[in-house]
């Protein structure tokens, strides 16, 4: 089974949709129990960090994602609540990822909306995606690039287009949105 974590901040219901088409079934749950036993769990989100933040801290949640040992896929808030902390209200984060949130510095459009390439990407959710695959955008905040790093985009700044650590994966832009290469994506992530 494959687990959407409802936590009442995210685009959850076009990832559900994403994940329908392409043939996997999925379930919207804030349940500790469905969580745990779930075969992957995709983490969406959207809006503001600290909301976010206090919405898992409502249902504990904030204590059981860094716990779950099967793949786990961050979309766009998700892998910045996933990282250490946001400047966007100056959240602590999950730590998941040992790299900070920040607002693009100023200089140019915020928030970075649209499609662009990635860069240096690198393992398996990226398996069968071209070389400089366009995704879809939408954010005014990004985690710095670490070692943790497996894809970057550079817009007014450098940062990380996607993280991984052990079981956790993220990205910052919204695959579900992304055509191909967003769908190529997710059948990665379901299949590891």
């Amino acid at each position: 089974m494959i687990a959407i974590l409802d936590y009442g901040s995210g685009n959850t219901q076009s990832v559900q949709n994403a994940v329908s088409r392409l043939g996997f079934k999925s379930v919207l749950t804030h349940d500790h129990g469905a969580l745990r036993d779930a075969d992957k769990v995709i983490f969406p989100g959207v809006g503001n960090a600290a909301t976010a933040m206090n919405s898992l801290k409502e249902n504990q949640l904030d204590l059981l994602v860094p716990q779950l040992t099967q793949p786990v896929l961050g979309i766009c808030l998700g892998l910045q609540l996933m990282c250490r902390a946001s400047q966007e209200g100056d959240v602590e984060g999950l730590k998941v990822f040992d790299t900070d949130v920040r607002h693009f510095p100023s200089g140019g459009i915020v928030p970075h909306m649209g499609w662009n390439s990635i860069t240096d990407a690198t393992g398996t959710l990226f398996e069968g995606i071209t070389a400089n695959a366009n995704f879809y955008f939408v954010h005014s905040f990004a985690a710095d690039i670490c070692a943790n790093t497996i894809a970057r985009n550079d817009y007014l700044r450098p940062f990380s287009a996607a993280l991984q650590k052990d079981n956790f994966y993220a990205v910052q832009f919204h695959p579900e949105k992304s055509g191909a290469a967003g769908a190529q994506l997710l059948i990665n992530f379901l299949k590891l």
